[in-house]
């Protein structure tokens, strides 16, 4: 599986249903993400996360990983490969385990995924973080994403597009 390649030093692998609860319990401590973007996570967002496609998109294109250490999940990710456009890789959602943030893991991990999207021939990273996250927009600044547009997300928020070459 590809997304073995995701990370040198963590297991990765597909999420699915029979997963929803230990990345319930990974979100439930994430307060600070969900007070930028509403609502709070339930067990059944999380599946409707995992189910949803965007536009022309099929399952093995689009789906959730999560990074082990030994066997506990530190961190998950939704990946959508060519999108929006051939060429691009969008990480539609990226969450680490509150108790390890701060420690550069979360970075390590995204520096892992860069390694492989360019492996990958892909040409550049694109994802979002909602407007006015301060921790979002650390995180993505300081690995290297730009800001490419800003758009609305729902009547809740705007959100910021954000890209990085390979």
């Amino acid at each position: 599986m590809k997304e073995a390649l995701f990370s040198k030093k963590y297991l990765v692998r597909r999420l699915n249903n029979s997963d929803v609860e230990i990345i319930y319990s990974l979100c439930k401590e994430n307060t600070l993400y969900y007070e930028y973007c509403p609502p709070f996570v339930t067990k059944e967002s999380i599946i409707k996360d995992m189910e949803v496609l965007p536009k022309n998109k099929t399952p093995d294109e689009k789906y959730f990983v999560g990074y082990f250490e030994k066997d506990k999940l530190i961190a998950v990710a939704d990946i959508v490969e060519n999108y929006p456009e051939t060429g691009t890789i969008f990480i539609g959602f990226f969450m680490v385990e509150k108790s390890i943030q701060g420690k550069g893991i979360g970075s390590e991990m995204i520096s892992d995924f860069v390694a492989y999207a360019k492996l990958e021939n892909y040409k550049k990273i694109r994802l979002a973080w909602v407007k006015g996250n301060p921790q979002a927009e650390h995180f993505w600044t300081k690995n290297g994403f730009k800001f490419f547009k800003e758009t609305k997300g729902t009547d809740s928020y705007q959100v910021i597009l954000a890209d990085r070459d390979l």
